[in-house]
């Protein structure tokens, strides 16, 4: 017998997908609509667990964030999001993607930013480390890829055909992240990351 949905069903249906993670509007969609519809309840709900709702409408996509303690000086509440270091080269990737997806925008092109693994290759490879090893540098990459996708920063497409490159969608959740203080700070992040590179060639 099936629960009848109930507006408290359906909070509860939002607030535990926000918990999981980020709720995508095309993922998602019937608890896109309901976050919307609730949109008030679920931030009330979450603030008293320390946290705030981030919700970008016209982009389609929403996550939870820790709140700043009003008082610094204070303990404040136990962290229920946890914030996790990323590696040089995954630090890189990101920094790499949102720049291509700034870039995109500024040319006013389709809403969806689509790279070739070739074309992440191409952007990456300047800055990271060069060996003599084509393969384990590929298998690297890949590494690092996976795990933005794990992030949800990238979302790996179905192939068009059978034997066609793999491509990725850069995921507009990045711009959310990547603020404009961290951009501000990009040209400096990205030399420092090719001075790396050419000491370790």
């Amino acid at each position: 017998m099936e629960l009848e949905q109930t507006p408290d069903n359906r909070l509860s249906v939002v607030l535990i997908a926000l918990l999981k993670g980020v709720v995508y509007r095309d993922d998602q969609q019937a608890v896109w609509q309901d976050l919307l519809k609730l949109q008030t309840a679920t931030r009330d709900y979450v603030t008293m667990l320390g946290l705030e709702l981030k919700l970008f409408e016209e982009d389609g996509y929403a996550w939870l964030a820790q709140l700043k303690p009003v008082d610094e000086n204070s303990p404040g509440l136990p962290k229920l999001v946890t914030r996790r270091p990323l590696s040089y080269a995954v630090s890189l990737l990101l920094a790499l993607l949102r720049k291509r997806l700034l870039a995109f925008d500024t040319m006013g092109n389709d809403t969806r930013l689509v790279l070739s693994f070739e074309e992440i290759q191409q952007d990456m490879q300047s800055f990271l480390p060069m060996g003599s090893n084509e393969a384990k540098l590929i298998d690297q990459l890949q590494t690092h890829i996976n795990k933005v996708v794990e992030l949800g920063f990238l979302k790996k497409l179905k192939p068009a055909f059978e034997g066609a490159p793999q491509s990725y969608e850069v995921r507009r959740i990045i711009a959310g992240f990547i603020d404009s203080q961290w951009l501000d700070q990009l040209q400096a992040r990205l030399a420092e990351y090719q001075a790396y590179a050419e000491d370790n060639h």
